[in-house]
């Protein structure tokens, strides 16, 4: 939990630097403003991020009686690891998916679509409620959270700057901020470099949950099945997910889509990566 600290302070850094940075373009003024809405950014995101994640699913809370195989397994898996019961949402995506969010295990929440329970067994399922759990387990779904909003807020700023620019109400050397044409850079760059920090983040993250996944069940094929089952109907069935999401979930739900430079701006590890060293520690 002492690393996942460190990353989330970096993040946090980093992200604190780009905003400033876009400030800067703007003079001296507007380089504190973009502190304070970075700080405001962060604190908004740790407290609301769960929401966001959840509404952007257009997820609902089921309850025991509405989904009794889904609550049983996710009740055992938490009490195998000594963790508290997380709320539980159904999405009605029909491209089977899952994510887990939340700040920390006592407000943690774990979502998965329609799509997922109408198409993984049993032991699938429980291999996948397993890794999503692992990310609660070790608090870094707050790093993927905060990014994931922040990542957001940035995208947002820097359309208005881009507009703002383009149409002359914002910018300009009066108070030594920067020309039309850095303010532009500045409105493309930002959320780029934003994404990009989200996505390093998010890649390393998903090896380490689904090697705690493999753990709590105690063999990593079930997940490794569900993995291939997932990526393949990703493929083939589209979901409507805000980009800034897309890290949350357990395979890229935006797989299908066609995008330049996809080595570049993956969000997750190769699925065939994933697979083959939960094969492998199984065999070993």
């Amino acid at each position: 939990m002492f690393k996942n600290t460190v990353k989330t302070f970096v993040l946090l850094a980093a992200i604190g630097g780009l905003l400033m940075g876009v400030g800067a373009f703007f003079g001296t003024t507007w380089m504190v403003v973009g502190l304070v809405i970075g700080l405001l950014l962060v604190g908004g995101s740790y407290w609301f991020s769960d929401k966001l994640a959840i509404k952007s699913a257009g997820a609902h809370p089921v309850t025991r009686e509405q989904a009794p195989l889904l609550y049983a397994i996710v009740d055992d898996l938490a009490r195998r690891a000594e963790m508290p019961m997380p709320a539980l949402y159904l999405s009605p995506a029909m491209q089977p998916n899952a994510f887990a969010t939340g700040r920390s295990p006592n407000h943690a929440a774990v979502c998965v679509t329609q799509g997922i329970l109408q198409v993984l067994d049993e032991e699938e399922l429980r291999g996948v409620l397993a890794h999503e759990l692992s990310h609660v387990r070790h608090r870094d779904i707050l790093i993927g959270s905060v990014a994931a909003a922040v990542a957001m807020g940035i995208t947002f700023a820097a359309r208005i700057v881009m507009w703002g620019a383009m149409f002359g109400g914002v910018g300009g050397d009066d108070d030594g901020g920067g020309n039309i044409f850095g303010l532009l850079a500045m409105a493309i760059l930002a959320p780029i470099a934003a994404v990009m920090i989200q996505m390093a983040l998010s890649r390393s993250r998903e090896y380490e949950a689904d090697r705690g996944g493999a753990g709590l069940v105690g063999d990593g094929e079930p997940l490794a099945r569900a993995l291939e089952k997932i990526d393949a109907y990703a493929k083939q069935v589209p979901m409507k997910v805000d980009p800034a999401q897309a890290t949350a979930y357990i395979v890229n739900p935006l797989t299908g889509r066609r995008v330049n430079f996809a080595g570049l701006f993956r969000t997750h590890p190769p699925t065939e990566d994933r697979v083959a060293r939960l094969r492998e520690a199984r065999v070993g």
